[in-house]
């Protein structure tokens, strides 16, 4: 069997920097299984994945197109302590991440990550920590099954097997 579309599919992955440094790999939690042709892993992995069977191992190299995308520096934000709960304020440091109204669409909700905490504001911004860096993956396929037509359906694998 093939990985394609509507497949399930389990993998061992290390994901590491262009430096080397391990980003994160399926080593303490265990293999990652993921529903094939959905958008569950980034396009370029994805793609490499493509027509892949059980045991085949292999290292990709993606690019942020196809990964998280350029870092846009409009998405690098300043905010005003004082927008901040009082209580909240503790708990925002570099790394810390929290949840907000779009720099570009205030309808809309977007990720922030903290990059510096300052006298009077937090600068933090709404591009996914890995944009722009391009992306090491050493992957191997390590069972592939049929998704089931809930998991087809819902577009992703939502518990064991």
């Amino acid at each position: 069997m093939k990985v394609e579309k509507n497949r399930a599919v389990t993998l061992k992955f290390r994901l590491n920097d262009s430096e080397g440094n391990l980003i994160d790999s399926s080593d303490a939690a265990g293999p990652m299984p993921y529903l094939h042709g959905h958008g569950n892993l980034v396009p370029g992995v994805e793609r490499a994945l493509e027509g892949k069977v059980v045991g085949d191992a292999f290292e990709v190299v993606v690019s942020p197109e196809d990964a998280y995308g350029r870092r846009d520096p409009k998405l690098d934000v300043q905010i005003p302590k004082s927008a901040f709960p009082e209580d909240i304020l503790p708990q925002l440091a570099p790394g810390v991440m929290f949840q907000g109204p779009h720099p570009r669409d205030q309808r809309k909700m977007a990720m922030f990550t903290v990059a510096e905490v300052l006298e009077e504001d937090i600068r933090c911004s709404a591009n996914h920590p890995l944009a722009g860096q391009t992306l090491h993956f050493s992957l191997e396929v390590l069972a592939i099954r049929e998704g089931s037509p809930e998991e087809v359906e819902h577009g992703y694998i939502s518990g064991p097997g």
